[in-house]
């Protein structure tokens, strides 16, 4: 087997294993949002405290679907392990 095939092989399947992270991330984002959607149903008058509480953890969620992004596409396209053989 050509050791540089193997690589690509390789850095495929951890791209895609990598890009599992983005499921927890929008299943997070989902319960947070349903939550924050049942509390301003409950507590109308705290809603402004709600939305600003429901932003700052999507965005935490969000960055942990965009670092495994950010990994699958340099696994594909500017693959650092191919100048290593």
């Amino acid at each position: 087997m050509d050791p540089k095939a193997f690589v690509l092989g390789m850095s495929a399947l951890g791209a895609g294993i990598a890009m599992v992270a983005g499921i927890g991330a929008g299943i997070g984002q989902g319960i947070a949002a349903g939550n924050a959607a049942s509390a301003v149903g409950r507590q109308p008058e705290a809603q402004g405290d709600i939305l600003k509480t429901l932003l700052v953890g999507a965005a935490v969620a969000e960055s942990t679907g965009i670092y495994s992004l950010i990994i699958a596409i340099l696994l594909l396209f500017a693959n650092p392990l191919i100048g290593l053989l």
